[in-house]
């Protein structure tokens, strides 16, 4: 997440500079899975677009993780739910 930070930092600092505009509607772009001209990375300079690269990359990562989090959550919904028939099952034989 260095990258992230580093960029809301950037962008806090200098909210009117090119470079911080680009980078921001990247960010708004990724998050809303809104369309981006991958143009307007080439607009950045030369660090500013390392920065943008970072921030894909970490993006990246951070969305498998975040798939691998509702995976799990998923999961564990399905095993409560497998456990609970049975018990289901075995009130209505009692009753």
């Amino acid at each position: 997440m260095r990258a992230i930070k580093e960029a809301r930092k950037f962008i806090e600092r200098k909210p009117d500079n090119a470079n911080a505009k680009i980078l921001a509607r990247l960010v708004l772009a990724l998050e809303s899975e809104a369309d981006f001209p991958i143009s307007d990375l080439y607009l950045l300079s030369f660090d500013q677009f390392k920065l943008a690269l970072e921030i894909l990359d970490e993006w990246r990562l951070d969305r498998h993780y975040a798939s691998k989090a509702r995976l799990f959550d998923l999961s564990m919904q399905m095993a409560a739910l497998k456990s609970e028939v049975p018990a289901a099952k075995e009130v209505k034989k009692t009753a």
